[in-house]
């Protein structure tokens, strides 16, 4: 179906009325009541699960309609394709209140599974968790494990130890142990029997099945996995990959009721820790073992199977892809057994050496190093084996060569957001790889930003929060230079560019031209290097990059991953690194890469990061006084970087004051005046003549009140700053001027209270206690009863206002 005809029917089910769906349940009714209803009820219960789904808000359904629902998917003659259709329209209602559905009512495996789904997503209100399990349970132990009983049950029970680990007795959960035992390592090596068609006088003639074969084509010799091939699969075949899916899950949750991880491994070490090393290589000596340790045991058989099996060559392209990703979830296996069970560590370490050195040097098994690096981390220290290398291949050579892979860089990033703990807390190999990290974060920033929010405090320390800072400034840059790297690489072919309409031929040659060469391999290097450059060459020649998709897709992460950085800044930063962060901020304000939107998105994160870094170090306005006045010293600060410069001059009149810094004086107090007084003067006047500049009334506001807390701490200050403020009490208000109106009653009330200067210092520059929210609240405290003490005095004075 066109998207066209899908959109209309979306529209159409969103569009239904609450009297149209009474009236199309009615006739679902119906058709429900009658015995052979056939396609017309399937239509009919398939258009009402569109409906359902295609609205955000919860619909609802007549009763009789819910009750015939329910009814049918229990129904043991009901057709398989409306009891589905019943669970479907079920689930997508949950929570239902007054749910009549229990799993007594499931007779067989089919029907429980669907029930199941139902229940499952009604949440645990009513122990609905407990009871799907007791009962699937009780379906396995009534059912022989062949058919397709176990098959569906077995998702369900998966399910239930997500939601609700432990909740299974433990009787039922030690004879599951062993029916997974089995099934897991007692599969047939025979291939399904195939019926050909006989002729008209005999019955049809059954071919001799043949044995399974490996992914290379040969007999297999060794028990069934998922790595066997096959013609024709048995039950217990199908049994076996369903296992080994859910393994690891039921392994990490799957413990009886009232029995912690820790007291499963305590009383594992106790009963069977001198036979565990046997069970790695006798099944005899496994079957002595309790049934957990039989399911860990053979386990751990699979599992060293798998590895053996993912050395063989496929012969196909789709088995060459299944080895990589059994062979995945086979390390991650081999993790937690070797977690539960300390003893399967040693037999483990010599398959990984041999894995990790069959993987090493082929690029395609980037992927697959990912769990041999966790294990090594995980487990490294105890045997005796150097983790550093394989990290430092992840780390470096893999995201510099394979960036583009999108799998690779989730899963990358995310390996790294995990190992965190593993990694300790020195990271010293992880920090300074951040530029490599970044390059997946710029190609896919999208899919990336939410793990890198939690990644990037881990990076942020002294020695790389300044380099760091100005990376993720550079980001849509990065993404620009990732393209032209990409464009010029000779496996283009191989990774899709995002807009190939694009032809940047001056990009191009600019990318191979030596000028650009040392800032193209700053901005593309692989390791922090301890320094930073200035590339605005690299904005003006990748300008025309600026408007990719994939760039404003970058761009538009930055402002996160921002605040995520300087979350991380007060647990890392000294008074050194303070002063050269909000150094860099001022330097960056006015150097980004111009995406569109990119800078005004910046500038506000940067003014209120800025803010914060003053609040954290209030000397940081005494320290970097110079800086400051040079940044807020001219109009067209104003212009192209607003929100910095009013956080500035805010900073200026907030904290340069002898409260926060002994070091501040009457000079760095008059200096700072002066330069804003004439930076208001030149502003305001500039108002009244035929082209005003693009200034906002906030920026005005700022700089008088900043003006009035500097004249407040030298009073040899204040009839300047009434003269200056009484000229702006005068200005002209045209008809809809709300600006010039703002400006004004903002002038009058900071006159009024120069008139009373000591009252002007207590309110503008008041004390520690001034935090306190009783300081705000009580009307007896100092601030609101000095306020309320200048409003009485000059109220005598609003009448000489200017209409």
């Amino acid at each position: 179906m066109s998207s066209t005809g899908m959109e209309r029917l979306l529209r159409q089910a969103r569009e239904i009325q609450d009297g149209e769906l009474s009236k199309f349940c009615a006739r679902i009714t119906k058709l429900l009541q009658q015995q052979d209803s056939g396609a017309e009820a399937v239509d009919a219960l398939q258009r009402l699960l569109l409906i359902l789904s295609a609205t955000k808000y919860r619909r609802k359904l007549e009763q009789p309609c819910m009750n015939l629902l329910q009814t049918t998917l229990c129904s043991t003659t009901a057709p398989p394709q409306l009891q589905l259709l019943c669970a479907a329209i079920l689930r997508e209602m949950a929570p239902v209140e007054g749910l009549a559905l229990t799993c007594e009512q499931a007779h067989n495996s089919h029907t429980l599974s669907l029930v199941a789904s139902v229940l499952l997503a009604q949440g645990d209100r009513q122990n609905e968790v407990g009871s799907v399990g007791r009962h699937a349970l009780q379906l396995l132990e009534a059912r022989p494990p062949e058919g397709p009983g176990p098959r569906l049950l077995l998702p369900v029970l998966s399910k239930v130890v997500s939601l609700s680990p432990g909740i299974l007795p433990e009787a039922q959960v030690d004879l599951l142990h062993r029916r997974l035992v089995g099934w897991l390592r007692y599969a047939s090596t025979q291939q399904g029997s195939a019926q050909l068609p006989g002729s008209g006088f005999s019955a049809a003639r059954t071919r001799q099945p043949g044995l399974v074969t490996e992914v290379d084509g040969s007999v297999a010799t060794d028990f069934f996995t998922v790595l066997s091939t096959s013609q024709r699969f048995t039950e217990d075949q199908r049994l076996n990959v369903l296992v080994f899916s859910m393994l690891r899950t039921w392994l990490l949750l799957g413990l009886p009721a009232g029995l912690t991880a820790v007291e499963a491994d305590d009383r594992s070490e106790l009963e069977g820790s001198t036979q565990s090393v046997l069970s790695a290589a006798s099944a005899t000596a496994s079957r002595l073992l309790p049934p957990q340790q039989q399911l860990r045991a053979g386990a751990f058989e699979y599992c060293q199977r798998i590895l053996e099996q993912s050395g063989r060559r496929a012969l196909r392209r789709a088995d060459s892809d299944l080895q990589k990703a059994c062979l995945v979830e086979a390390v991650l296996l081999l993790d937690l057994l070797c977690r539960q069970e300390p003893s399967f560590l040693y037999p483990t370490l010599p398959c990984l050496k041999a894995l990790l050195g069959r993987l090493g040097g082929d690029p395609k098994q980037a992927r697959t190093l990912l769990p041999v690096a966790r294990f090594l981390l995980s487990h490294g220290e105890a045997a005796a084996v150097d983790s550093e290398a394989v990290c430092r291949h992840l780390f470096t050579s893999v995201p510099a060569e394979l960036f583009p892979c999108p799998m690779l860089a989730f899963e990358l990033v995310q390996f790294c957001r995990d190992s965190l703990h593993i990694l300790g807390p020195g990271l010293g190999l992880l920090k300074p790889s951040f530029p490599n990290l970044l390059k997946l974060l710029a190609w896919h920033s999208p899919a990336l930003t939410s793990e890198f929010v939690v990644l990037l405090p881990s990076l942020v320390d002294a020695g790389t929060a300044v380099e760091l800072l100005h990376a993720l400034l550079d980001l849509p840059c990065l993404t620009a230079a990732l393209d032209l790297q990409l464009r010029l690489s000779p496996m283009t072919s191989e990774w899709p560019l995002w807009d190939i309409s694009l032809r940047p031929t001056s990009c191009l040659e600019g990318f191979r031209d030596p000028h650009f060469q040392p800032l193209f391999q700053f901005l593309l290097r692989s390791k922090a290097a301890g320094s930073t450059l200035r590339l605005a060459p690299l904005y003006r020649l990748l300008q025309p990059l600026a408007g990719c998709a994939r760039v404003f897709q970058c761009a538009q992460a930055v402002p996160t991953l921002l605040h995520a950085f300087f979350s991380a800044v007060p647990h890392v930063a000294d008074a050194a690194l303070m002063s050269q962060l909000a150094l860099a901020l001022l330097e960056r304000s006015g150097s980004l890469f111009p995406v569109p939107q990119y800078e005004d998105r910046v500038h506000r994160v940067l003014s209120t990061q800025l803010l914060g870094l003053c609040r954290l170090r209030p000397a940081l306005v005494v320290e970097l006084a110079r800086d400051l006045l040079g940044f807020a010293g001219s109009v067209s600060g104003i212009r192209s970087q607003e929100p910095m410069f009013t956080a500035v001059v805010w900073a200026a009149g907030e904290y340069l004051t002898v409260a926060h810094d002994r070091r501040c004086t009457v000079e760095q107090v008059t200096r700072f005046f002066e330069a804003l007084e004439a930076l208001l003067f030149e502003v305001t006047q500039s108002r009244r003549s035929a082209s005003p500049p693009q200034c906002q009334p906030q920026v005005i506001t700022v700089l008088m009140t900043t003006l009035t807390k500097l004249a407040s701490r030298s009073q040899d200050l204040i009839p300047r700053v009434s003269l200056l403020l009484s000229k702006l009490r005068t200005l002209p208000v045209g008809p809809g001027d709300e600006d010039t109106d703002a400006v004004r009653t903002r002038a009058t009330e900071l006159t009024n209270l120069l008139k009373m200067p000591s009252v002007a210092q207590f309110v503008f520059s008041p004390g520690p206690e001034a935090n306190s929210s009783r300081f705000h609240r009580d009307a007896t405290t100092a601030l609101p009863l000095a306020l309320r003490t200048v409003s009485q005095l000059v109220d005598r004075e609003t009448s000489l206002l200017p209409a």
